[in-house]
């Protein structure tokens, strides 16, 4: 009698402790089941297609706080090259301009204004000039906004008979907007001026 009743306690026991390691199992397992879909899930959201040329692309996307300077040293470097990249065709400058004063203030304004006063654009066209522009570096400082940055660079100026290669020196700062399709960095440029802008050759053609 005491033998059997003590072998119904040992597979009660022996019942009772699979049925607790079967689920420690299944909440082992759901609770991996539960992260690697809330992995893929957060992966995905960080996931963009895009469509180009019929074929869907996948780009990441990534904490603007990392790519910080990347893209405020492009936001630079493409509103001198809006600004300054001339040919002798109006429609073009104003075309280039108007790119230009969306990355940046009225201090950009007043300088194209003053150069506008000048005749310099009337020039380029009448004399049939070319400009371009080239970076050679950008200074930035990060540690506070508005961000300072000086930018160096060199014009070439072709005309007719010579082409003048001239340093370019500018500085302002950078302070954060929102993004908009012509202004896609999300940056605008203020209290831009011009420090240095002088003849470093002069070539015959």
């Amino acid at each position: 009698m005491f033998t059997k009743a003590k072998n119904i306690d040992m597979a009660f026991r022996q019942t009772r402790s699979f049925f607790i390691i079967a689920i420690v199992c299944i909440i082992i397992l759901c609770s991996y089941g539960y992260y690697t879909a809330f992995k893929i899930s957060s992966n995905a959201q960080n996931k963009i297609y895009v469509l180009s040329d019929g074929k869907a692309l996948i780009a990441l996307a990534a904490d603007r706080g990392s790519k910080l300077p990347v893209e405020a040293r492009d936001h630079i470097k493409m509103f001198h090259q809006y600004f300054f990249t001339l040919t002798p065709d109006d429609k073009q400058i104003q075309a280039g301009i108007t790119q230009a004063l969306y990355l940046a203030d009225e201090s950009a304004k007043r300088v194209y204004d003053d150069l506008k006063e000048g005749n310099y654009y009337s020039n380029i066209i009448s004399g049939n000039v070319s400009q371009t522009v080239t970076k050679d570096s950008i200074e930035l400082q990060t540690d506070k906004q508005p961000f300072y940055f000086r930018y160096y660079g060199k014009e070439e100026i072709t005309r007719s008979t010579t082409v003048v290669t001239r340093s370019l020196v500018t500085e302002g700062y950078l302070r954060r907007v929102d993004q908009s399709d012509n202004n896609p960095h999300g940056f605008l440029i203020e209290k831009w001026r011009i420090i240095e802008n002088k003849d470093l050759s002069v070539k015959n053609r």
